[in-house]
């Protein structure tokens, strides 16, 4: 089984690394990897989920109901993607709600930081995808993490996926600087010893990135992505459908765990 995921968020990654990237921008880079996205879903008959800003549904409520009416899972993100309170958990599921009147029960931290789980469990949530359980060095370091699915304060708790043993990241920037090969024999590994992968990407990353002056992002950020990328996610979907490998909703994966937990 593998879980897709997308987190979709105002572009704001430029001013990382010292580049500034006007608001309109960041909704159309934003819009046009998700079209982009929704394509190759549509293409492939699968379902996925779409962790999604309060701050950019609201500006492109349009997107958010074509995701809800093509039957992929909503779920937060926060309110904004580069700005946190306690408060944005609520508040940014019931914009959410709101708009696509559907519930959300998923929750990711915007760059996987730390969030106090008994807020999530407050705020109504049922499942947290917040923890990449390995060491990015300047990022976080969640070697004692668990790999798997746990339950943490009421909540269940879905981490990114990671190797067996040297808890290799199977996230974006993998995905992107990989031989497909490699990709797949960890895939293969990790989901035999799992029982499912839980990937994820940006909307971002399917559209040219190529452009240094105006992102300032460095190689192994740009490489193979645009029509490159498309490219190596169709190609991973059809090597996995292949497989026999299923696509589910996070959410979906998430009620069977609950499900299961109250009998």
């Amino acid at each position: 089984m593998i879980l897709l995921s997308f987190d979709i968020e105002e572009f704001d990654m430029p001013f990382e690394y010292g580049k500034s990237i006007s608001f309109e921008d960041q909704l159309a880079i934003s819009t046009e990897g998700t079209l982009a996205i929704l394509n190759i879903l549509r293409e492939a008959n699968i379902k996925a989920t779409f962790y999604c800003t309060a701050n950019y549904a609201k500006n492109k409520t349009d997107i958010i109901l074509k995701i809800v009416e093509e039957g992929h899972e909503l779920a937060s993100h926060g309110y904004f993607h580069s700005e946190f309170i306690p408060e944005h958990l609520a508040s940014s599921k019931k914009v959410l709600e709101q708009i696509a009147d559907t519930p959300v029960k998923g929750y990711r931290m915007a760059r996987m930081m730390p969030v106090d789980e008994k807020e999530i469990h407050k705020a109504g949530y049922k499942y947290n995808s917040s923890i990449n359980p390995t060491w990015l060095p300047g990022r976080y370091n969640n070697f004692k993490r668990p790999r798997t699915w746990f339950w943490q304060d009421g909540v269940l708790q879905i981490p990114s996926s990671v190797s067996p043993l040297i808890r290799f990241p199977l996230f974006w920037l993998s995905f992107h600087n990989l031989p497909m090969f490699m990709l797949q024999w960890l895939s293969n590994a990790t989901h035999r010893k799992d029982g499912y992968l839980n990937l994820y990407f940006h909307p971002w990353e399917f559209t040219d990135l190529h452009k240094p002056e105006k992102y300032g992002f460095p190689g192994y950020v740009m490489r193979n992505t645009g029509e490159d990328f498309i490219s190596r996610i169709k190609y991973f979907i059809n090597w996995a459908q292949k497989k026999g490998y299923q696509f589910k909703r996070t959410g979906d994966f998430a009620a069977e765990i609950i499900q299961k937990s109250r009998k």
